[in-house]
């Protein structure tokens, strides 16, 4: 049978050893406390993306036969790319996606100084502002819906981007309606009323 003095060796043993165990469990779970109370870095903005036009794209451009084959291909190229954006969206891979929107905002970019260095009052330019304004139309709701599924760090850019789309496409209108209604007015001033002499009095029968 034990003595009573080895019982009590056995117990300010196991008093020890407990005491030990809490230490240690102190230490381990200090450095997991004090990492979960620092704050979180906040996520920098993703870059915004770069407007460019391929070499191999702005020679099909350069090879095209007249403006409005110019444009066609144009607007081709673009679609390609807005289609990419969207199908990586989908895929979470915004990375992808930016690079396939600069490339689209590159090609809209290109078209936009095209047209806006022509003569305004040609049927001509009135004829590919049109087809520049019915293509712009399409593209710039499917912009607002890859930005709704992105997140915010690239969300902002994607904003620029349809903005962008829609003054392009607002710069197109008022060159294809505005020379539109100049027209009409100056037609209505050279045309001058029967029934009015020179000074606007209505002539007397």
């Amino acid at each position: 049978m034990p003595s009573v003095s080895w019982c009590r060796k056995m117990a300010v043993s196991l008093h020890h050893r407990w005491i030990l165990l809490a230490q240690l469990i102190a230490v381990c779970s200090f450095p997991a406390a004090s990492i979960a109370q620092q704050p979180l870095t906040p996520q920098l903005p993703a870059p915004p993306p770069m407007r460019f036009v391929s070499r191999d794209e702005r020679s099909q451009l350069s090879v095209a036969k007249d403006l409005k084959a110019r444009l066609r291909v144009t607007i081709e190229l673009a679609e390609v790319h807005l289609t990419r954006a969207e199908e990586f969206t989908t895929q979470k891979k915004f990375d992808q996606a930016s690079e396939e929107l600069g490339r689209y905002l590159g090609l809209i970019d290109d078209a936009r100084m095209v047209l806006a260095a022509l003569i305004r009052d040609k049927d001509s330019t009135r004829d590919l502002n049109r087809r520049f304004d019915i293509a712009l139309r399409a593209q710039v709701p499917r912009l607002a819906v890859i930005r709704r599924t992105t997140p915010a760090t690239y969300a902002a850019h994607i904003k620029s981007a349809a903005d962008f789309a829609r003054d392009t496409r607002t710069q197109a209108l008022e060159s294809f309606y505005g020379q539109s209604v100049l027209r009409d007015d100056d037609d209505n001033k050279k045309k001058p009323d029967p029934n009015k002499d020179s000074s606007g009095v209505p002539k007397r029968p």
